[in-house]
């Protein structure tokens, strides 16, 4: 079926020109696999400043989460909005279908009981490397080194260079592996 813009215009939804904020929530109760992409929102000049400045410092004083819609790119998209600052972030949330249940996955996972000795290993290691997150290090680095051997081909290079493959190693001894890395890790921290 070919449709005209003005047919599309003619779809008209509470959420096509505003979002339409539809319940308050506690923000734990969303549960994080429905979370998609973040975006800031900010006041339109005059009227709507006001508004949105109640809007916020009401959130603000209860606590709670917005869930609305609104029409993005020809499609509705539900929000959940959070104070942030002087404004709200948005994060645009999956449909409830395309989420999957996560026993759908899990339930071929086979029960084991992990040894005691190797847990607190890993622990020792969880320890070791256990930091403040710090998103300016999040990097891609396929694209990096990608872009760079682009540069390199267009440079004219014949001899590019490649990264080592990894090895095809399969690990028998998972204690002596965690012990390993724990030596590695405490050498490290000491530098």
């Amino acid at each position: 079926v070919l449709l005209s813009e003005a047919v599309f215009d003619k779809v008209q939804l509470d959420s096509t020109r505003a979002i339409d904020i539809q319940q308050f929530v506690d923000a734990a109760d969303i549960d994080r696999r429905y979370y998609d992409s973040p975006f800031y929102l900010v006041p339109e000049k005059g009227v709507g400043a006001e508004a949105f400045a109640v809007i916020r410092e009401a959130m603000k004083e209860t606590g709670k989460t917005a869930i609305g819609a609104v029409v993005m790119r020809g499609r509705e998209r539900q929000l959940a909005l959070e104070v942030c600052g002087k404004g709200l972030i948005a994060y645009s949330l999956r449909a409830h279908d395309e989420v999957r249940a996560a026993d759908d996955y899990f339930d071929d996972i086979p029960a084991v009981k992990a040894a005691r000795e190797m847990v607190e290993v890993a622990e020792k290691i969880i320890g070791q490397k256990a930091s403040k997150l710090d998103p300016s290090k999040f990097k891609d680095r396929y694209d990096e080194a990608l872009k760079a051997l682009i540069k390199a081909k267009q440079k004219g290079g014949k001899k590019l260079v490649e990264a080592p493959q990894p090895e095809d190693t399969n690990v028998i001894d998972l204690m002596a592996a965690l012990r390993s890395s724990l030596k590695g890790s405490a050498s490290g921290a000491r530098k």
